[in-house]
């Protein structure tokens, strides 16, 4: 029997997305960013996927509730 577990991961900076991009306009492959940059095959993807579609490199927002109390209120 095999337990998988999922990692969250951190996001990247704004500076390595906007390499991810610099990159693949001068002509590299997602392979190439992808060893270049240390990152995986599929994260290089996503990135340029999300710059063709949105423009900018900028995190976009996430979906779900927004947390019922507020960050002050649960340090107490």
């Amino acid at each position: 029997m095999y337990v998988v577990t999922i990692m969250k991961t951190k996001e990247l900076t704004k500076q390595v997305r906007d390499k991810v991009v610099e990159k693949y306009e001068a002509g590299l492959g997602y392979k190439k960013i992808s060893r270049a940059l240390n990152i995986s095959l599929s994260t290089i993807k996503s990135i340029i996927r999300k710059w063709k579609e949105y423009g900018p490199t900028a995190n976009l927002p996430r979906g779900g509730r927004l947390p019922k109390l507020k960050s002050r209120t649960r340090r107490k």
